[in-house]
């Protein structure tokens, strides 16, 4: 998982956030509610995340007194991706938030919706670098023991002339 790709995400849904958001205020809509609980939820959503990565983690490290399922393993890595791909997502939707309302601020409720998407885009960030750590976890160590390869022994081993 590359980093620009995350950046991407990000930057294209906070502008695509915005552009509707802007648009559904500006047509006297109003804005989606920015509960207390999204962040929170987002932060134990990380948590879990980081759980379900641990024992993949301590298997890779070598630790392999407990068996690891190759399914499990490869169920925490989707869960890992998807959580920092989501997390990049969220990260730009709630900028987008933050970004609309931040010339209002001398309104208590903008003020208090900027401050709520910001709490929102650091748990956001959260679940963007959970997944992104655990998606590291799951690498398999590369292998020092080459006896597996066949010996290459040049041209002539493979084709007599």
């Amino acid at each position: 998982m590359r980093a620009n790709r995350l950046a991407v995400i990000a930057v294209v849904v906070g502008a695509a956030s915005w552009a509707v958001l802007r648009l559904v205020e500006r047509s006297g809509g109003l804005l989606p509610a920015l509960p207390w609980t999204a962040p929170v939820a987002l932060v134990l959503l990380a948590v879990a995340v980081v759980a379900a990565g641990r024992p993949v983690r301590r298997w890779t490290r070598g630790d392999r007194s407990r068996p690891l399922d190759p399914l499990r393993a490869a169920r925490v890595l989707v869960l890992a991706r998807a959580s920092a791909y989501a997390g990049a997502a969220l990260i730009g939707f709630y900028a987008a938030q933050a970004l609309l309302v931040l010339p209002d601020l001398v309104v208590e409720a903008r003020r208090e919706r900027f401050w709520m998407a910001g709490v929102a885009v650091l748990a956001s960030g959260a679940l963007l670098a959970a997944g992104w750590l655990v998606e590291r976890w799951c690498a398999l160590p590369p292998d020092d023991d080459s006896s597996d390869d066949p010996p290459d022994d040049g041209p002539s081993a493979t084709h007599p002339s």
